[in-house]
């Protein structure tokens, strides 16, 4: 169980994020076209999964833009940007904004992700759905960066992901 903050009130997780040289869980989540993907569906890539909330919050739209700014200079890499938004609500967000370079991803058939990842909220207003972080992965899904952003209203380290990822 990790301790993280929304606004300054202890929420807690249901565990801890993988760890770094540890193999990343597999997953099952929701595409935008309702099929369902995992990590064999980016076979060889390696990967950003920006988990968020919600698309529908501030700062969770705004990790999602800068993502999805900066994918553009990556190779042989995709960013997941992975929710409890329904599959709609993220192709919404993303046409709207205009976000080419990410992939939006549900959690709207189950909250497997959230628990295998360590963010699955247990309390507070939020629970149920995942706390912020950023784990990136090899072309093996091995995991080579972590982070729990330890205040949910807070934005991630983009540049210690990207550096990871190069």
């Amino acid at each position: 169980m990790a301790t993280v903050t929304l606004k300054g009130n202890p929420i807690h997780t249901n565990g801890e994020l993988p760890k770094v040289d540890n193999q990343a869980p597999d997953f099952r989540l929701v595409d935008g076209k309702l099929n369902d993907v995992n990590l064999n569906t980016f076979k060889g890539k390696k990967k950003i999964l920006n988990i968020v909330p919600s698309l529908d919050t501030p700062t969770c739209a705004t990790s999602a833009r800068k993502f999805n700014e900066r994918a553009a200079q990556l190779n042989n890499a995709v960013v997941l940007v992975v929710s409890a938004d329904l599959p709609f609500a993220q192709g919404r967000f993303c046409s709207i904004e205009g976000l080419k370079n990410v992939i939006p991803l549900s959690m709207m058939r189950s909250r497997d992700f959230a628990k295998d990842y360590g963010v699955l909220i247990e309390d507070g207003p939020l629970a149920g759905i995942a706390a912020r972080a950023v784990v990136v992965l090899n072309e093996s899904d091995k995991v080579i960066h972590a982070q729990l952003v330890k205040e949910i209203a807070d934005e991630p380290d983009y540049d210690a992901a990207l550096a990871a990822i190069r």
